[in-house]
């Protein structure tokens, strides 16, 4: 009998991945545990393992195909001794067979407004006179988004249901009616919504640009940066730290530390960062204050046990966020070795979905490519992120003098909904007391 070989969630929240390579080919014989093929999500790049011992009888979905949706059928797999001619042919209907279309380079004319997700099957609408419309739930968002009816836009998709394509002909050409009044809340604004592609290349002449279609990371941090900034109440704090006591104790502890032979000869067996330090600087400043360790959600607060932090880790086309668990009882030592390995695998996409997900708060740090002072955008379910600037040789007053002193400024972003003003304070000092006297983070 035939075995269908699936697209695997690699991840609580993936729906769909691009299937990238395929490291079999028909006619291969495979075992449980060999590695038949390569998926990328939007953060990481993974290999799926075979479940099943057979033979490959056929491959559905071709390397490159893009926005292949989870448990779509991609491969099927004959059993042993069972003719994969045959198992080709006896492939199950009730899978999604067919592969996802392969993302279709831009043009210079019109670029297609991309999409987050594949449609899925239809949902019924009642209309306004009480029939139901059939519709994608994309097709029902662009509707809303738009202000259309759609019991009045007439659908092309199967069973007369109505996709993406009905409502944008259906807004361009005015025909379908605007949703009633009395159906809408009286106090509900429009959406916001941004320019349309035709607006923004109208102020550009034409030949002038080049269109690079947005991978999945570009899509997925564009919404969930929109996401984040439209449902968080960000709220900010900045202070100055002073960085001198840090900067001595982080090159006594270079200095200190012993050496191990590798393949490229001797090396100290660790080298902190200011970076470092940081991290496990807010980790003990979050156990401080525990009221601030915490995540919003609408049933109740989540109040973390441990300080889980994530860096903000620059990669070609975008950024991730692996995590420090548990940094709080770390050493310092063991938080730099970790942040190199996960920071190499993160720009390789080689960092498994639970390195990267979850986390109780994050650090973005721009200092070494000298900027002063910014505010970061929170991450949920992150209630805080902490951005640190470039430490700097400033003039301070002590004691009635001017002194010359190495300060960094830090800028605390909190979801207002969970950490209020005075809570942010109290972290914030709790995290400078820490910074400026460093040996604290020791014992």
């Amino acid at each position: 009998m035939p075995i269908n070989i699936t697209m695997p969630a690699l991840s609580p929240t993936m729906e769909e991945g691009n299937l990238a390579k395929w490291l079999v080919k028909e006619g291969d014989k495979v075992a449980p545990g060999d590695v038949i093929a390569e998926i990328e999500t939007d953060k990481a790049t993974m290999e799926v393992e075979a479940v099943d011992e057979g033979t490959v009888a056929k491959i559905v979905v071709p390397a490159g195909t893009e926005g292949v949706k989870v448990n779509a059928l991609i491969a099927v797999l004959a059993e042993e001794g069972e003719d994969a001619g045959a198992a080709a042919k006896a492939e199950a209907p009730k899978a999604e067979a067919k592969p996802q279309k392969a993302a279709e380079p831009a043009t210079a004319e019109k670029p297609k407004q991309p999409e987050a997700k594949a449609e899925a099957p239809a949902a019924p609408q009642k209309s306004a006179g009480g029939e139901r419309t059939f519709a994608s739930p994309l097709a029902r968002r662009l509707a809303k988004d738009a202000g259309l009816d759609l019991s009045a836009v007439t659908g092309s998709g199967p069973h007369g249901r109505v996709v993406k394509a009905d409502v944008e002909a259906a807004s361009k050409g005015g025909v379908a009616k605007a949703a009633p009044a009395d159906k809408a809340a009286p106090a509900a604004a429009a959406p916001v919504k941004g320019m349309s592609d035709d607006a923004i290349l109208k102020l550009f002449e034409e030949g002038s640009y080049e269109i690079v279609p947005h991978d999945n990371m570009r899509k997925t941090i564009a919404r969930r940066l929109v996401e984040a900034k439209s449902t968080v109440p960000h709220f900010y704090l900045t202070l100055d730290c002073e960085i001198d006591a840090l900067l001595a104790l982080r090159k006594q502890i270079n200095d200190a530390a012993p050496v191990k032979k590798t393949e490229k000869g001797e090396v100290p067996a660790y080298k902190l960062s200011v970076n470092d330090l940081v991290i496990k600087a807010m980790a003990m400043a979050l156990v401080a204050v525990p009221d601030a360790n915490v995540s919003w959600s609408e049933g109740g607060m989540l109040k973390h046990r441990h300080a889980d932090v994530g860096v903000a880790v620059s990669i070609p086309g975008g950024l991730i966020t692996p995590i420090i668990r548990k940094a709080d009882q770390k050493s310092l030592s063991a938080i730099s070795n970790e942040m190199k390995d996960m920071a190499a695998r993160a720009r390789n996409k080689k960092l498994k979905p639970e390195e990267y997900q979850g986390g109780t708060t994050a650090v973005s740090n721009l200092g070494m490519f000298g900027i002063k002072d910014f505010a970061a955008v929170i991450n949920p379910p992150h209630a805080t992120i902490l951005a640190v600037g470039a430490g700097e040789e400033r003039a301070v007053v002590k004691n009635g003098e001017i002194k010359v002193a190495n300060v960094m400024s830090v800028t605390l972003s909190t979801d207002h909904r969970a950490v209020d003003g005075a809570l942010g304070a109290e972290l914030l000092a709790a995290f400078k007391r820490l910074i400026e006297n460093p040996m604290g983070m020791l014992v």
